[in-house]
């Protein structure tokens, strides 16, 4: 089996090779534009390209079966930053895979196409994309509605390896990080819910899928939390921890609860990585591994805008 990891450098890319190791039937190849690195030094075949770049694309699918689309601008400000770049990457590419291959592809959307919505729902609930991020994850899953296995993700939390850049926006580890260097931490709103997925957990299902000879569309979530319920939980691992609580913005405002039934009944979903194991591996590598925690480089968001700032 030949895989084709595209995006493989990033958050959850880094867990997926390092996951792939594992396979001993499998090749691995990484395709990558390097968005938030300026190396890749893994010991796996490594072609540097973008996906808006069709020659380029072609060129890393050759020879390949299986095809992970880890690609896109992640996250509602991040997506903010250059509205056009995020069209391109988040679901126009995603025509071209389609023009130049036809083996399995598993692709990665997000539960936030749902917005705000009541009750637990499921794939057939209705959508209500708030953000930009929300509407281009739609638009390709449009794209791909009959050629991919689509997996729609909880938020993602903790840490996907020991290699890979950690990202510090999602929202149970901002809540550690923010622990960790703080001593207090805010809640907007908070009565509001989110679906709760280990990065490690979400890479694990990409490789499962990667097998599969399947299509159609999956929540995959390990837990639906409160955000105030989740405060005290990132509390419970730091004595003296203060909580502040804040008006929710609109920014805030999604709210929803998802089922993954479908996945456990289909796939044989089951996650393993619990939100206080995600809680202590992000703890262990704030307070002992990064020398600045609000590093904009590890922030989607934070991270282009500085290269914004830059470039002027």
């Amino acid at each position: 089996m030949n895989i084709l990891v595209v995006g493989g450098a990033g958050y959850v890319g880094g867990a997926v090779v390092t996951q792939l190791r594992n396979y001993s039937d499998c090749n691995v190849r990484v395709f990558d534009s390097l968005l938030y690195e300026d190396t890749y030094r893994r010991e796996v075949p490594f072609i540097l390209g973008d996906v808006r770049d069709r020659d380029a694309l072609r060129k890393a699918l050759d020879g390949i079966d299986a095809v992970i689309w880890l690609a896109a601008i992640v996250g509602d400000g991040a997506c903010t930053v250059d509205p056009e770049v995020t069209r391109d990457v988040n679901y126009r590419s995603l025509r071209t895979l389609r023009d130049l291959f036809d083996g399995q592809v598993v692709f990665t959307t997000t539960c936030s196409v749902y917005g705000a919505n009541q009750g637990i729902l499921t794939e057939e609930s209705e959508v209500s994309p708030l953000s930009l991020y929300a509407e281009t994850k739609l638009r390709a899953e449009e794209i791909l509605a009959d050629r991919a296995l689509m997996y729609r993700f909880g938020t993602l939390f903790g840490v996907g390896d020991q290699f890979t850049r950690l990202r510090l926006d999602l929202v149970v580890n901002t809540l550690t990080a923010r622990a960790c260097t703080q001593g207090h931490i805010k809640v907007f709103g908070g009565d509001q819910y989110r679906p709760l997925l280990h990065v490690q957990d979400a890479a694990r299902m990409l490789i499962e899928g990667a097998y599969y000879n399947d299509v159609g569309t999956y929540n995959l979530h390990s837990q639906n939390v409160r955000i105030v319920d989740l405060a005290h939980q990132v509390r419970n691992h730091f004595e003296d921890l203060e909580i502040e609580s804040e008006e929710m913005s609109f920014e805030d405002s999604r709210n929803y609860r998802v089922s993954s039934q479908r996945a456990r009944d289909h796939l044989g979903f089951e996650p393993v990585k619990t939100i206080d194991d995600g809680i202590l591996e992000v703890r262990d590598i704030v307070m002992n591994r990064i020398k600045d925690a609000d590093d904009p480089r590890y922030s989607n968001h934070g991270f282009l805008l500085s290269q914004v700032k830059q470039s002027q």
